[in-house]
């Protein structure tokens, strides 16, 4: 049997072009490029609460990465090196090669380099940490939103949802929406390019991971504004799905990882023609208010308010 560090020589050391030293040491050798700064952020996923128990180890491999990619692109930085630590119940050699499969798909996708972590034994638990750059007066914040900002969305919410409820046994899906849904759950697409297009173009932006709600209410807090969002303009919901379930998974479910950012009207040109060379459908779907601070309001097609209690995700609720 491999003992921890043949596992990990044999399935995440590999070329690090991108680093001065990579894996081996004690610790990477980076350097940003000139006039830049680092954008660091880190995500945990823990069986049984971020994933079920027989996630394939190749999805899983990807949507480790992806979720922390997906931070990195709110802030609009490119990412360039990520660090793994994680523990395993067993050296399971099959499933730590399919995991290392799908996680360095993501890393090439996107260019990233696996400069070091570490690997023991425990419940199963995946911690990640990633890397990127951006020039110092660029970055996208979460407190930059102002009163008359669109509110805009990079593509539907609800999916991921959808497809944990499916796995789970409350809702059965179609094979169409089955197919869509699982492959927004397992393996998002961290809108990377989007985030680095938009450092000119928004004000603030955030990526959507505990549900649509709650992530523009974190926005509209740090911004010191409130928000309406218009549920006309959202993306139409599935079909074959109950309308009400639908509906708290568009608002509230997560998992998403989706851009959601505000930017100024006169920039809805400018927006619409990203949208197209692209290819994401973005999506304008509210607007910034003054006030209440903090608070997200939602309406319907004839500007009623609606009263929705569903928030997101709180791992502590």
């Amino acid at each position: 049997m491999a003992n921890e560090f043949e596992l990990i020589r044999r399935h995440f050391t590999r070329p690090t072009p991108a680093a001065l030293l990579g894996p081996g040491d004690d610790c990477a050798l980076l350097a940003p490029a000139a006039g830049t700064v680092l954008a660091v952020t880190t995500d945990m996923l823990v069986e049984g609460t971020h994933f079920l128990p027989d996630t394939d180890p190749c999805a899983l491999g990807w949507k480790t990465l992806a979720v922390s990619l997906s931070d990195l692109a709110a802030m609009g930085a490119r990412p360039r090196w990520v660090l793994l630590a994680g523990s395993l119940p067993a050296p399971d050699e099959s499933w730590i090669a399919q995991f290392a499969a799908g996680l360095f798909a993501c890393a090439s996708r996107h260019a990233v380099d696996v400069v070091g972590g570490d690997l023991t034994r425990g419940p199963r638990n995946l911690c990640l940490t990633a890397i990127g750059e951006l020039p110092s007066a660029t970055a996208l914040r979460r407190d930059g939103a102002l009163p008359g900002d669109d509110i805009w969305l990079s593509g539907p919410t609800g999916l991921a949802a959808l497809g944990l409820a499916h796995l789970q046994g409350r809702v059965h899906l179609g094979e169409t929406l089955r197919g869509t849904c699982l492959a927004a759950l397992q393996r998002p697409l961290p809108r990377v390019e989007l985030g680095l297009r938009l450092r000119d173009l928004a004000h603030a932006a955030i990526d959507v991971s505990d549900g649509l709600l709650a992530d523009l209410g974190h926005v509209v807090e740090q911004s010191q504004a409130g928000a309406e969002i218009s549920l006309d303009l959202l993306p139409p919901l599935p079909t074959g799905v109950e309308p009400l379930l639908a509906r708290r998974c568009q608002l509230a479910g997560g998992d998403d990882y989706e851009l959601l950012f505000t930017a100024a009207e006169s920039r809805r040109h400018d927006l619409v023609a990203l949208a197209g060379e692209l290819e994401l459908p973005l999506c304008r779907c509210g607007r910034v208010l003054p006030a209440p601070v903090g608070e997200v309001r939602v309406v319907d097609e004839s500007g009623r308010a609606l009263d929705f209690g569903d928030r997101g995700f709180d791992h502590f609720a």
